[in-house]
């Protein structure tokens, strides 16, 4: 199997689809004049709606979206801080943006990118004279896709209060002049639109299980059963009675015929670490994911990875782990070694073994969950990227995995005052935890915590669609102090790492919206930024 070629290839058709459509113009979403001759010869043939399909995957591996750009919100959280000094990032974290931040002032134009080419797909492909089962496939991906960035546009910018979500553009409005798009009332109106798209999706799509290696990467039905889940779960903090609909959906991908399921051999240590890493890039849990490789895919691993690597790799040294994530896991949680490094810990890195010490971790800690593929003498050019400019890993980057859907499934439970405990304990019992009975929203929210740290899985925005976050942002956040940070056996103090922050839950449950982007399309910025 080819693992990365999908990734490669969608790189190479993104750019052609560019050039030949046009990237966003001054409204975030107008492509090139129709009369233009590319666009006339194009949606032709079966090789133009595979490119177009290619093409809606570029996305998932740049740098300043699925590799560290929407990590930049998700480093809000108390699981972390920024591992080095920078000014931007640290403004970020602080909720002290005006709307013209780098790191992450191209997601919102970004996401908009594939969401027009999964309109002109969804608009397109249906007339074509190609073959019916190609067409079905690429139809649910479009729609896949354009709920999947819509997923997180919404979240990320839109509320059910004085902002309302983030403008609806489809096949059938795409074609509406610069600046006539207008903002929903109400986020509820995107979850809507998002959980019609992923319906449509699971119905088109066939299982993982039926593709051939080829086509790993691509959209496939029990992601889009996983996601309906997270939406309604999100659109529940708004409505409880759709917490019904969260449940209904994790079963669904439970009973999918896929065989969902825990990577559990009963070895607690061994488990949870080989899930996190490329052995098990394809296997039963992981469900939606960055599909990575040694010549490109998510940053995120270099990005966690000691700043210049100890003189070895180019690490950056970024989203360093707190005292308070490492105090949260419980006595025997095997999760805390795979998830966490603190000084002392033994690791094998490029061949060596080694004890951790860091000299610039402004925390004292790493994640240790995206470590594996760096343990290996021959690692550069088989399990690294030799260029450390763009530090991507063999190993696929989770974005969805099957224990968040155990326990998406557990809190809706949970919050509908039913009992979640069988869903909870399968976790608690792949970490080699005693079970949990009668578990509670506190029992909930530890699991997530634990399970999903350092994930794409949003510890930032739990925080807030609980109502927690303006406690828990409110107060300072600690890490360790060594005396010699050399020495991995050196003497520490617990101490301030993060001052406290003024989280204002009247405007800062939302990002501000880029400024290019309000400026290009003619929105409104969310109140307060």
């Amino acid at each position: 199997m080819k693992k990365y070629n999908l990734s490669k290839y969608c790189f190479a058709i993104g750019l052609m689809l560019v050039m030949t459509f046009g990237a966003c113009s001054s409204d975030f979403t107008e492509l090139d004049p129709k009369g233009n001759a590319s666009y006339e010869n194009f949606w032709k043939s079966e090789q133009d709606a595979i490119e177009a399909s290619n093409s809606l995957y570029q996305m998932m591996n740049n740098d300043e979206m699925f590799g560290r750009g929407f990590f930049w919100y998700i480093n809000a959280s108390d699981d972390m801080v920024t591992g080095r000094l920078n000014a931007t990032a640290d403004n970020i974290k602080n909720f002290n943006m005006n709307g013209d931040e780098n790191y992450v002032s191209d997601i919102y134009l970004n996401s908009y990118k594939i969401i027009r080419r999964a309109n002109d797909i969804i608009a397109h492909v249906p007339a074509m004279n190609i073959n019916e089962e190609l067409k079905t496939r690429i139809l649910g991906e479009a729609y896949f896709m354009r709920a999947f960035h819509y997923f997180w546009l919404a979240h990320t910018y839109g509320d059910d209060g004085q902002n309302g979500g983030v403008p609806i553009v489809t096949e059938q409005n795409m074609e509406q002049a610069a600046g006539s798009f207008e903002r929903p009332k109400s986020v509820i109106e995107n979850y809507r639109f998002i959980v019609e798209d992923f319906t449509k999706s699971a119905e088109l799509l066939t299982l993982f299980t039926e593709f051939s290696g080829a086509n790993y990467g691509r959209a496939h039905k029990d992601a889009a059963l996983a996601y309906i889940a997270k939406t309604y779960l999100y659109w529940s903090q708004y409505d409880s009675s759709k917490y019904q609909e969260v449940i209904k959906y994790c079963d669904e991908v439970t009973n999918s015929g896929s065989g969902r399921a825990l990577i559990y051999t009963a070895k607690p240590d061994q488990d949870f670490r080989l899930l996190h890493s490329h052995l098990n890039n394809w296997t039963s849990e992981y469900i939606w994911s960055v599909n990575s490789g040694i010549e490109g895919g998510s940053i995120l691993p270099g990005c966690m990875l000691e700043n210049k690597g100890w003189g070895t790799y180019n690490g950056w040294g970024y989203f360093t782990p707190t005292e308070s994530l490492y105090q949260e896991f419980e006595e025997g949680d095997a999760r805390k070694k795979v998830t966490l490094l603190s000084f002392g810990d033994e690791i094998t890195y490029f061949g060596k073994s080694k004890r951790y010490s860091s000299e610039n971790s402004l925390s004292g800690f790493q994640f240790n969950k995206y470590m594996y593929e760096y343990q290996f003498e021959n690692a550069l050019g088989t399990f690294i990227n030799t260029n450390g400019n763009k530090p991507t890993t063999v190993y696929n980057v989770p974005l969805m995995r099957y224990a968040e859907v155990l326990l998406m499934k557990s809190e809706a439970q949970i919050m509908s005052g039913q009992n979640g405990d069988e869903s909870l304990n399968l976790v608690r019992q792949r970490a080699g935890l005693k079970p949990k009975s009668a578990a509670t929203m506190i029992d909930l929210k530890h699991e997530r915590r634990v399970e999903l740290a350092g994930e794409f899985a949003n510890r930032h925005f739990d925080l807030v669609r609980w109502g927690d976050a303006e406690v828990t942002y409110n107060k300072p956040l600690y890490g360790r102090i060594y005396k010699d940070r050399s020495n991995p056996d050196s003497s520490f103090e617990i101490g301030e790492v993060w001052k406290t922050r003024n989280f204002d839950k009247s405007y800062m449950q939302v990002w501000p919206i880029p400024n290019k982007a309000v400026l290009s399309s003619g929105i409104r910025q969310n109140h307060g930024w």
